[in-house]
């Protein structure tokens, strides 16, 4: 097995989906839930970034060429409805941001597009055209699995931090996850704009 390649594919994605900085967004998006609720929150979010991660890595660059989607095209696209996420979450608009009327966060926005978003799926695809070998491949696989290990850690242990937090804390953490978010959002829309100008 490729060791350095799997330590590569790692640390990039890790680098890039930021289960430390993922915590903050996903006590607040859980908040006012069961214990139960968030812990299968955790579970789905892992679950569904996972699946698209790997439909990406396998099938990505076809699906985009058939659709005749640009990277910097999805890149903008996740950036904004990540933008609408962090500004419920500035604004304080719902107690529960995305999780009224049912809504699933676990889905959206947590397992896409911020666990599973344009930089994650872009960087699978290019570490997907390096393998040449079976080694190559379980390097990649176990890599890919690695970090969402870490993510599911990082999500399932901050569920102490929710109850001793309490209420007042839960809207500091809701309104520092939104600032955080609306930087992560511009900062996509603004890479994205930034590869359209230099095409």
């Amino acid at each position: 097995m490729n060791v350095t390649l799997m330590v590569e594919v790692f640390v990039t994605l890790f680098v890039i989906m930021d289960p430390v900085g993922t915590v903050p967004i996903f006590l607040s998006l859980t908040s006012g839930r069961s214990v139960d609720h968030a812990r299968r929150a955790a579970w789905q979010a892992v679950t569904v970034s996972f699946f698209v991660i790997v439909v990406f890595a396998v099938f990505g660059q076809g699906i985009l060429d058939y659709l005749s989607i640009s990277l910097p095209a999805l890149q903008c696209a996740g950036g904004l409805l990540l933008l609408l996420v962090a500004l419920e979450l500035l604004t304080g608009k719902d107690d529960q941001p995305l999780a009224a009327n049912g809504g699933n966060v676990a889905l959206v926005p947590l397992g896409t597009p911020l666990l599973a978003g344009p930089g994650a799926i872009v960087a699978t695809m290019v570490f997907a055209r390096r393998v040449d070998t079976f080694g190559d491949l379980d390097a990649v696989a176990l890599g890919i699995v690695g970090v969402h290990l870490v993510l599911w850690l990082a999500m399932r242990f901050s569920l102490p931090i929710l109850k001793l937090i309490r209420e007042s804390g839960v809207m500091l953490v809701t309104r520092i996850a939104g600032l955080l978010l609306s930087a992560i959002a511009v900062q996509m829309v603004a890479d994205a704009v930034r590869a359209f100008v230099e095409q």
